[in-house]
Order: structure tokens, then C-alpha cells, then sequence
């Protein structure tokens, strides 16, 4: 390595399938999710060499958008891509070092598997690597979680931050927003391997778009002060999944994600759109055990399907769901034992 040059590397993983999601939010208080951390990962290069002035910009590439452009720590801009200028400006390169970052999504922008979360959970830890790697997992989170609400006033529970930095199946208990505990929990590996080959993320062929219906939703369990009947029949399904997972039963699994999916539904029939309904009626015909609609729900985004144990039958799913058109498809999908990483080359 040429002196006074320094590469760091990081990643972060995605979140599908969030049985108890909603549950996690400022308006619930208390709740409880077991979400799933999968790849492909979140990635992030940062190169750092040795200057002699001071007051340098940050050079960022967000891939994903064909788009280049600088940051000035000391004075980020807020009108062009506000979430990679903040955590910039929250964990600065150290002086004495001019620095340029790369980030790329392994999948589109807005599909509702928490990419904003493990995009500002990858730059922050490979900038905070770049400063001596003091951040744990659950500090980082947290970080990454006060990035998004606190500093850009953006609506986002907890979960997401959390699966991207510990990585793995998550049960999140939420004691009193935003403090939780976290338990990553550990099922048989060939159950592992028998849950990886039957889940199916699938895009619904454009980005999720559901504000005025969030709005909605949220006015109505604020006003219920957290402690509505729906909230607690959200949290309820976590688990019961962590049960049905711990004990190799996918089917049972498989039945708790179309209820919470169902649950989900009644805060707004349009949480679970006409678009996610169409490929559930191909995956219901083809024997699938489960589905659940990610995130928050809403129009676009994306839907996690357990399907049949049976090759044939999960074959001829998929080809069903291709046939769809509008830009609907299948993603590539592999559970994520470890959150985020970052090493230095």
C-alpha cells in the first residue's frame, strides 16, 4: 500500500419479510419485530489520501444514480441527496485527509427492503472506520437511525438500522422507542438453508409510493396513543414467527406471513396494493406457504413470498409471477448471516 493512502471497504445488508413491522415507531412505543438481514449487501468504498490543506471536500459517486458530487462537511446541502450529505457531515473524515466515496444498491431505489437505513449504516461505519472503528453494532444503529429522523425529519421506525448493522434474523423488542433488545436467533442450519432456497423477493415494478396513506395511518394509531388493538396484534406475530422458526416448522412461518400480511391490511386497504394482490393470487395457486408485503406497505415496493417445499410447483411460481410484465420481477435473494463488516486493504 502506497503511504498516506488508505482504502476501506464496507457493506450492510437489506431487510425483507418484517413480521411485526409498524410496531417499532415513534407513534407505537412498544413493540416487537423479527425481520430477516439478506444480501446481495449495500456497498461502500472509501479512498483517503494525505493533503496538505485543510477544508477539503468529500467527493461522493452514488452509483446507483449515474450521479457525482462534493460535500462540504462543514456545510452539507439538504436539496441533493440529503441522506449521504448528512452522514458525511455526522462522522467527517479526520483532517489532514481528502477522501472519495463510492456507493452502490444491489437493488432499485424505494422497494421497501430498507435501503436507505443499510445505505447510511454502510457509509457511516466506513467513515467511522476511516476514524479509528470505535462504533459497535447497536451504537451504529442508533446513529444511523438519529441520521434519518432527528437530522432529516424523515418518518422511519427502528428495524431497518438494526438489521443492516447486526445482520441475521433479528428479533427486535422494543421497550420503550427507540430502545430495544436485540437478539439475533439461530435456527438448524438445513432449516437456514430450506428457508434461503423458498423465499422469493419479488419487485413490484416501481418504487413505493404510499406518503398520503402513511399519513393516514399514523394519524390514526397516534391517536390511539400507541395502544391500539392493531399495533398489538402486529407485535404479537414476531413471536410467533421466532417460535415457528426455531422449531424447523416454514409452513407455520410461512401462515404467520399472510396473517400479518392480512393484519397489515386492516390499518388501510391500500397498505397491500392491487399490483402486490396479483402476484399473491400466483403464489396462493402454487401452493406458497406465506407472503407479506415489505415495509410499510403501499403502492410500488416489493413482496417477500415463502414458497412450496416442492421444486416444481416453486418453478412454475416464478415463471407465473415474470409473466406478470410492468416491470414485476423476481430479485436475487440470500440470507445475510453477519450485519455490516468493514476491512481495510
Amino acid at each position: 500500500m502506497a503511504r498516506g493512502l488508505r482504502t476501506i471497504h464496507a457493506r450492510a445488508p437489506l431487510r425483507v419479510n418484517d413480521i411485526g413491522g409498524w410496531t417499532d415507531t415513534w407513534f407505537a412505543r412498544r413493540g416487537r419485530v423479527l425481520n430477516l438481514a439478506v444480501g446481495p449487501p449495500v456497498e461502500v468504498q472509501v479512498a483517503a489520501v494525505r493533503r496538505l490543506r485543510a477544508g477539503a471536500t468529500v467527493l461522493v459517486h452514488a452509483e446507483n444514480y449515474g450521479q457525482s458530487f462534493r460535500v462540504d462537511p462543514a456545510r452539507p446541502s439538504s436539496g441533493f441527496h440529503p441522506l449521504l450529505q448528512t452522514a458525511v457531515r455526522t462522522l467527517p473524515p479526520p483532517a489532514g485527509w481528502s477522501v472519495e466515496v463510492r456507493l452502490h444498491s444491489p437493488v432499485p431505489a424505494g422497494i421497501s427492503t430498507g435501503t436507505s437505513a443499510a445505505v447510511c449504516v454502510a457509509l457511516l461505519g466506513a467513515l467511522d472506520a476511516l476514524r479509528g472503528g470505535r462504533l459497535g453494532p447497536a451504537a451504529l444503529a442508533a446513529l444511523a437511525h438519529r441520521v434519518e429522523t432527528e437530522k432529516l425529519g424523515r418518518q422511519s421506525g427502528i428495524q431497518d438500522q438494526i438489521s443492516a448493522a447486526y445482520g441475521g434474523i433479528c428479533d427486535i423488542d422494543i421497550e420503550d422507542y427507540p430502545r430495544a433488545r436485540v437478539e439475533r436467533i439461530k435456527p438448524g442450519a438445513d432449516v437456514v438453508r430450506e428457508l434461503e432456497r423458498r423465499l422469493c423477493l419479488v419487485y413490484l415494478g416501481r418504487p413505493h409510493r404510499s406518503s398520503a396513506i402513511h399519513e393516514s395511518v399514523i394519524a390514526r394509531l397516534e391517536a390511539a396513543g400507541g395502544r391500539s388493538r392493531a399495533l398489538e396484534r402486529l407485535a404479537a406475530f414476531a413471536g410467533r414467527a421466532r417460535r415457528a422458526l426455531l422449531a424447523g416448522d416454514l409452513d407455520a412461518y410461512g401462515a404467520v406471513m399472510a396473517e400479518n400480511n392480512e393484519a397489515q391490511r386492516a390499518l388501510h386497504p391500500r397498505l397491500v396494493s392491487e399490483r402486490a394482490d396479483r402476484v399473491i393470487a400466483i403464489a396462493r395457486k402454487h401452493g406458497a406457504a406465506g407472503w407479506k408485503v415489505n415495509g410499510a406497505g403501499g403502492a410500488g415496493g416489493s413482496l417477500t413470498i415463502l414458497s412450496s417445499a416442492d421444486d416444481g410447483l416453486r418453478r412454475r411460481m416464478i415463471e407465473g409471477i415474470s409473466g406478470l410484465g410492468g416491470g414485476v420481477r423476481r430479485l436475487p435473494l440470500v440470507l445475510s448471516p453477519s450485519g455490516f463488516a468493514a476491512w481495510e486493504i
